[in-house]
């Protein structure tokens, strides 16, 4: 155990790589005009439809600061009624009712955000276990149905975990680094509570927030989960000559706020960061779980009786930087967990946790052994779970019967994680690590386009110390025209077949070219599933050296035939 000051931690380690930890220094400050646009096309037969909003207010924390100006919420055509009223966790709701609505309802959420991220020294001495509290923050150590505290297994591990800790800042960095490192981010998990998320180690942002919620309310600690709006303009951290940049995807997520006696409420977001949000935040809604959180975005109606049926939803989501000032640096540290973490510098006893080695690449096969072999099994690996063919505009429900006899549809957090990779002055790479001999006949991206001009295909790269190097091959190239138009994202597979490349075990690259003018975006997971931290990349037309990473890993799927 160790009195640390830090200036922030960005913790990461690479698979296979040796461990990179590095401390972070700096803020951010933006100006955000923020615009959501909601269409409701009513179902036949609908008698009412109540539309309920949560209005975002300002909010400060010793890391996080969010300002709301200009707030407006505009409808067309008007409701039949509006009722403004505030829930039991103070959440201020406005509900609004149309009857008998024959065309679709407009909404148009407006308003300006003044965020700010300050990663200034956090001085804490709350000890643990924790003792007191006042009455409305212990409401936040209740077990629900998606945080089940009194779960054995989970009360297990939350001991386990804190035994050590002497203070409330070492007994949460220990609960939530082994949350990053136990879980791995899908889309569309099965269940969204905590206690899939503990047996399976999968989930989605609810997942995340659901298992810290439950672990440290299991050990007594005060949380309350989020609800709010993430925007996908990226941040960069500078590291030395590299860079790192921080991005998510623009739309509805879920994080958790730890209460500190000497503090007040701090922001965590599980999926990555540790007692850090970044200013793309938009906050909105607080609640003991996702089951309580539902009021912002809830659609409820009644129909006539024989009727089926349910509307129709399109929601987008727009933001404009006025002013966007980030300052963020790291240097290098020796400790931490396995995956990626952000934390604001801190003063407290904590313990720093070791990492061990993960295991070195395979080794290389010289050129003759491997033009012996035979390659006749077919092989398929990558990072391939995505949510094929979604509309993502549209994605929201299912519906369900709610109270009253109402039906209702909640909004949900699935989200397009994806990125622009045409057209802008850039080009991305993606690693892949062979384990065995491979005679490669495909590579798939998982890519949604918008138009049919232009034309892509991919550079087969050599790995120079973690970053591309020398070209091996080149597929052929794909015009925009011979791909299919899907509603969300699918494989487009590029051939490799007539280039007889033949691959040795070790870490490989794919890099996508393009001409003309083609709009394509390729879908990415959060975190890296399968891959080392620093195996996806970009660089600008006139950079050098591939020097710029990414924090997230493309989907893709490498196909060829494997020795006998």
């Amino acid at each position: 155990m160790k009195k640390f000051l830090g200036a922030g931690l960005l913790i990461m380690i690479a698979i296979p790589a040796f461990a990179e930890n590095y401390l972070l220094n700096g803020g951010q400050a933006s100006q955000i005009n923020y615009e959501m646009i909601q269409k409701i096309r009513p179902s036949h037969g609908t008698r009412s439809l109540v539309l309920s909003y949560v209005l975002p207010e300002s909010f400060d924390s010793p890391t996080y600061r969010q300002k709301i100006r200009d707030l407006s919420l505009r409808f067309s055509p008007e409701p039949s009624k509006r009722k403004e009223r505030t829930d039991i966790r103070g959440n201020k709701v406005l509900d609004v009712t149309w009857k008998t609505p024959t065309k679709a309802v407009t909404t148009t959420i407006c308003l300006t955000a003044l965020n700010s991220v300050n990663l200034q020294t956090l001085k804490t001495s709350a000890p643990f276990p924790l003792s007191r509290f006042p009455k409305h923050v212990k409401v936040y150590l209740k077990s629900t149905q998606q945080v089940n505290v009194n779960d054995q297994g989970i009360r297990g591990k939350a001991r386990e975990l804190t035994v050590p800790a002497s203070t409330e800042f070492d007994a949460v960095q220990r609960v939530l680094t082994w949350v990053v490192d136990h879980m791995q981010y899908v889309l569309t998990p099965k269940r969204f509570d905590a206690i899939y998320a503990f047996q399976n180690g999968r989930g989605n942002c609810q997942n995340y927030s659901h298992l810290s919620a439950a672990l440290l309310r299991a050990v007594g600690i005060p949380v309350r989960i989020v609800n709010g709006i993430t925007l996908k303009q990226p941040y960069d951290i500078k590291i030395g000559d590299n860079t790192l940049t921080m991005k998510m995807a623009q739309g509805r997520h879920s994080w958790i706020e730890v209460y500190f006696p000497d503090l007040g409420w701090v922001p965590f977001d599980p999926q990555g960061t540790e007692l850090f949000v970044s200013n793309r935040f938009i906050r909105i809604e607080v609640g003991l779980d996702n089951n309580e959180t539902i009021q912002d975005g809830l659609i409820r109606w009644t129909q006539t009786r024989g009727m089926s049926g349910e509307p129709q939803l399109e929601e987008k989501i727009y933001s404009g930087f006025l002013d966007d000032q980030v300052k963020l640096y790291a240097r290098k540290t020796d400790y931490g967990p396995r995956k990626l973490l952000l934390c604001p510098q801190i003063e407290t006893v904590f313990s720093k946790i070791p990492v061990s080695p993960p295991p070195p690449l395979p080794p290389k096969l010289p050129k003759k052994e491997l033009q012996r072999l035979r390659y006749v099994k077919p092989h398929v690996f990558g990072n391939l779970e995505f949510p094929e063919n979604v509309d993502f505009l549209s994605a929201y429900g299912p519906a369900r019967l709610g109270a009253e006899g109402t039906m209702e549809m909640r909004k949900n957090f699935l989200v397009e994680t994806a990125e622009y990779v045409t057209t802008q002055g850039k080009q991305y790479a993606q690693t892949f690590i062979l384990n065995k001999p491979l005679q490669l006949q495909k590579v798939g991206l998982a890519l949604h386009k918008f138009s049919d001009d232009g034309q892509l295909w991919l550079e087969l790269v050599q790995d120079n110390d973690g970053k591309p190097g020398n070209p091996i091959s080149a597929s052929d190239i794909l015009t925009l025209k011979q791909v299919p138009f899907t509603p969300g994202y699918s494989w487009v597979d590029f051939d490799f077949s007539k280039s007889s490349v033949i691959l040795s075990p070790g870490r490989y690259w794919v890099a996508l070219g393009f001409t003309g003018s083609p709009i394509v975006n390729w879908f990415f997971s959060y975190g890296k599933p399968v891959g080392p931290l620093d195996g996806t990349r970009y660089k600008m037309i006139f950079d050098a050296s591939w020097s710029r990473s990414l924090a997230y890993e493309f989907n893709y799927r490498i196909s060829g035939l494997a020795a006998e």
